[in-house]
């Protein structure tokens, strides 16, 4: 169906360390899959036509398809797809504030309601919301849809169980099962979590340091690949971090003078229009408590933490104390954030900078999307030593875009611990990134809230991701 031979792009920047040869057959269903800045992105878009090739262009048969065009044929849902299109009005507190939505936003009810996977992917519970306030999880079920319903030949869909709970991912992994049994449809899966290969998948094409590997079977591959201990943080990042400087909460004004109580919901419930999205929570976050939050796509999660980081404006019509202080009693939203370090699926749409990875952590010292203040050479220090302790000091100067999106991520990452916050917020922080990631991702976290003050709520729909210092736990029903 697709054959590379001796594939080379014509732009130096994405070329693969050699040329590519591939052939994939009728009948065969492919996962891709690769560590983060492996190539695996690059792959795909050779494989898409997206990045011509010098000499050999990709060839295809799409029979028994009518038309030989590749758009009609082949679909492709990138990473930055399930969180959505983005233009240059968007912000990434936008899906909180309604009054920002254009009059002629759509919601997803106009366009998919003919859509004949409308149900199948449970979109008529939510037909009446705009697609720019879907969550991710909401967002990633409305793309794959969508894509389907065009009936292509090819399928290629990346990280496709990112954003979706555990129902969601089940009931995905069957309608794809279903698809390949029964009809023409060639899936290509493209993974970073190895885990994530369902058993309808035939055959793996491992990408490694910019390498395609051998084309191997499913079995062969999970023989080869077989359960490899997780990687253990060095003993020097460990020190580092352990050793960093307690900060002197009693000059605060915005922090409570014991500690105590961090966060205060009282009867905190959200609405928009007729639609509850919110109904009222009581909820104490003490300093130094480890919170696991969760539930199914579309239960309010992020909305919850929305509140908490001042980025939603109905945080002002609520009852909440955060750092001993009443929401809405004078302080500034700068006072808010300077203790709090925050990453979510909607900070990773809404930062697409073109500007280096650097200054991407650096503007978490002043809480922006994007840099406005250049640091001081000491801050941008302290960028660099975060940078390091996420593994991507070495794309310091590297433009942001041009980073897979695995290392943008732990850039993110990298920018909500940059001023060594008192609260922690991660929503879904390990999205996209692989399985070495991953484990030290969770040990990173953990070794951080093991210091005086630090308190993190966490957000995943895999139980697995969350660090073994968790001590409490809330669930947000549908």
């Amino acid at each position: 169906m697709i054959r590379i031979t001796n594939g080379v792009t014509r732009h130096p920047l994405w070329r693969m360390a050699e040329p590519i040869n591939l052939c994939i057959e009728k009948g065969e269903q492919i996962a891709i899959v690769g560590d983060n800045a492996a190539g695996k992105s690059r792959l795909v878009e050779v494989l898409t036509g997206h990045y011509p090739l010098l000499l050999n262009e990709v060839q295809y048969d799409f029979s028994p398809s009518q038309s030989h065009l590749v758009s009609d044929n082949l679909k492709y849902i990138s990473f930055r797809d399930s969180y959505g299109e983005q233009d240059g009005t968007y912000y990434y507190q936008q899906r909180w504030n309604q009054h920002d939505i254009p009059d002629d936003s759509p919601t997803v009810g106009q366009l998919l309601k003919s859509n004949s996977f409308y149900k199948v992917f449970h979109l008529d519970e939510f037909a009446d919301k705009y697609i720019i306030s879907l969550s991710s999880g909401e967002l990633r079920r409305f793309q794959m849809a969508k894509a389907l319903a065009t009936r292509p030949r090819v399928l290629i869909i990346d990280n496709p169980f990112i954003g979706l709970d555990a129902g969601a991912r089940k009931d995905f992994r069957g309608l794809l099962e279903t698809l390949t049994r029964e009809t023409d449809l060639l899936v290509i899966l493209v993974l970073s979590k190895r885990d994530d290969i369902p058993d309808f998948i035939t055959h793996v094409l491992p990408v490694e340091g910019l390498r395609l590997m051998p084309k191997m079977t499913l079995e062969a591959y999970r023989k080869q690949y077989a359960a490899v201990p997780p990687p253990k943080l060095s003993d020097e990042i460990k020190d580092w971090i352990a050793n960093l400087p307690v900060r002197d909460l009693k000059k605060s004004d915005f922090y409570p003078r014991d500690g105590g109580e961090i966060l205060r919901f009282t009867d905190v419930s959200i609405k928009y229009g007729g639609k509850t999205i919110l109904k009222p929570l009581d909820w104490i976050v003490r300093e130094g408590e480890r919170w696991a939050l969760s539930g199914p796509n579309g239960s309010g999660k992020s909305t919850l933490l929305s509140l908490v980081c001042a980025d939603n404006p109905q945080a002002y019509a609520c009852n909440i104390e955060l750092f001993g202080h009443r929401r809405g009693t004078g302080e500034s939203i700068w006072q808010i954030k300077k203790h709090i370090g925050y990453v979510s699926p909607e900070m990773h749409r809404a930062y697409l900078k073109d500007i280096p990875a650097i200054d991407v952590v650096a503007s978490g010292l002043s809480d922006s999307v994007g840099l406005y203040v250049r640091p001081k050479p000491e801050q941008k220090q302290t960028c660099l030593d975060w940078m390091h302790v996420f593994g991507v000091e070495g794309v310091a100067d590297r433009s942001f875009l041009q980073l897979s999106s695995g290392e943008q991520r732990l850039c993110l990452l990298a920018r909500a611990f940059v001023k060594d916050p008192e609260l922690l917020i991660l929503d879904e922080p390990l999205h996209g990134l692989d399985d070495r990631n991953r484990s030290l991702i969770r040990q990173i976290i953990k070794q951080f809230c093991l210091r005086p003050h630090k308190t993190l709520v966490m957000v995943t729909h895999y139980q697995e991701e969350l660090p073994d210092c968790i001590t409490h736990r809330l669930h947000l029903g549908e």
